[in-house]
């Protein structure tokens, strides 16, 4: 079967990470290729868990965000957040 030692356990520890992984993916296919074929991000967040988002939400956030820098006649400027306005 396996030799013993640390060999042995990281085979089956590995081959247990393996077979939970493609659990997982299996679980999700359907949902993931969904969100990639209209262009969503997909993160994973643990077994059978995923975020998805779409991504034209950071669009509209910059977009009004701008405009009420316009609005208020100031330029634009870095915001907090991952997004210039």
């Amino acid at each position: 079967m396996y030799s013993h030692g640390t060999k042995g356990i990281a085979r089956i520890k590995s081959w247990v990470q393996d077979l939970i992984g493609r659990a997982d993916r299996e679980l999700c296919m359907e949902e993931d290729e969904f969100a990639h074929r209209i262009g969503w991000t997909v993160t994973r967040t643990g077994f059978g868990s995923r975020c998805y988002r779409d991504p034209r939400f950071d669009r509209l956030k910059a977009d009004r965000l701008h405009a009420l820098a316009a609005r208020d006649g100031r330029e634009e400027r870095e915001v907090p957040g991952n997004v210039a306005a």
